[in-house]
């Protein structure tokens, strides 16, 4: 358990301290695109086939068995494996600085195996929504956005334990990542929460309902976004290691 009185001084915390491993994640994200970048196309078409996420895996009327690699094993991994696959260096370059801003507070929070059981967690959630709305279709799913939204998520969960918007501050953040979390109801209340919510659910469903789905497309897999967020809001007590003690009487309510 973390103890929120013995933090360094935030004046002798560097405003760039990544937590190992968001840095290794990042490094992992970016290495397989690189790699899928000097395969061959077959070698590539095979490896979305065998790790992407295909709703029709799980529709016998679409794909008979043996069609797509992987047989039952594959039907359980690509709900993660999905994850570590990008569209282009664009795509991925883009995930990898939105999981360094939000990852990296919710990683020191965590540790590195408790974080990695969440980045998990949330791409399989993502992935479970996704499967939910779009039922059959053959068009793969791939990228990191749906366990990046769960941190974003989880984030929520703890940045304005500190009072005043001075949680936003690099200072700041390092003491809010040791402080117990306030109650999920206290968070939906804070005004700051309720307009970054609203403003980032307002983003994925207008990239939604404006794009066509595929990745072909370049489309935006917005149902996975928001699965992955709200099991990173709703599943956060079960990873967060900082516990409320019966002498913090901060969130008595």
């Amino acid at each position: 358990m973390l103890d929120p009185t013995r933090h360094a001084d935030p004046r002798h915390q560097p405003i760039f301290n990544v937590p190992p491993v968001i840095v290794g994640l990042a490094v992992v994200l970016v290495a397989i695109q690189a790699l899928r970048s000097v395969v061959g196309e077959a070698t590539d078409i095979d490896i979305l086939a065998l790790f992407a996420f295909i709703p029709a895996r799980f529709d016998p009327t679409v794909f008979a068995d043996g069609v797509l690699p992987g047989g039952t094993g594959a039907d359980v991994w690509t709900f993660v494996t999905y994850a570590f696959l990008h569209a282009d260096f664009m795509h991925v370059g883009v995930n990898t600085l939105w999981l360094l801003a939000f990852g990296s507070p919710v990683a020191r929070r965590f540790g590195m195996a408790r974080f990695l059981a969440f980045f998990l967690f949330t791409a399989a959630a993502g992935a479970g929504l996704h499967l939910l709305t779009h039922a059959g279709e053959p068009v793969p799913m791939i990228g990191a956005s749906a366990a990046v939204s769960g941190c974003m998520a989880a984030a929520l969960r703890f940045m304005f334990a500190t009072d005043g918007y001075s949680a936003w501050r690099p200072d700041a953040m390092q003491h809010a990542v040791l402080l117990p979390a306030p109650p999920l109801m206290r968070v939906l209340r804070d005004r700051r929460v309720i307009s970054f919510v609203a403003v980032w659910f307002a983003i994925n469903l207008a990239f939604g309902l404006g794009a066509p789905s595929g990745i072909a497309s370049g489309a935006v897999a917005w149902e996975a976004h928001i699965g992955g967020f709200l099991a990173g809001l709703l599943a956060f007590p079960l990873f967060d290691p900082v516990r409320r003690t019966p002498a913090d009487r901060r969130y008595a309510d």
